[in-house]
């Protein structure tokens, strides 16, 4: 009978973890989430709902910016020039008082340009914009 030492028998057992199959599983979940990841960034097509909102008074007197289909710009009923926007909103006396603005914009406008003129509104100090609509068809009786 052979003393191997204090304690200790002569079949040692092996006590690591085998890390590879776990390795190769989440090499695999990697690339299925680099794959995946992009095509889940791209833009679906989204019916939105039609909302009833609240009407507007017409005795508040509030600062409408509009945009037409040919993407002329109107702050209440004057024409403003792109390059001018920021310094006209920057003078209104109104918005510097209220910071409020409501945005009236054509449906055939893109989208960025919509957008680029929210974002001079921004840099001139606008804090809230309310986004006007018209309602429903059903509803134009």
């Amino acid at each position: 009978m052979a003393m191997t030492g204090a304690g200790g028998s002569s079949d040692p057992t092996m006590s690591e973890i085998n890390v590879t199959p776990l390795v190769d599983v989440m090499l695999v979940l990697l690339i299925i989430f680099m794959v995946t990841a992009p095509l889940m960034q791209q833009g679906v097509q989204v019916a939105l709902p039609q909302t009833q909102a609240q009407n507007i008074q017409e005795d508040q007197q509030r600062l409408i910016l509009s945009i037409t289909r040919e993407q002329k710009i109107f702050i209440g009923q004057t024409e403003v020039d792109r390059e001018t926007l920021e310094q006209k909103l920057l003078a209104n006396e109104k918005l510097k008082r209220d910071k409020e603005i409501y945005l009236q914009a054509d449906r055939a406008i893109p989208y960025g340009f919509v957008v680029d003129v929210m974002a001079v509104m921004k840099r001139a100090g606008v804090e809230s914009v309310g986004m006007l609509t018209e309602p429903p068809e059903k509803d134009k009786k």
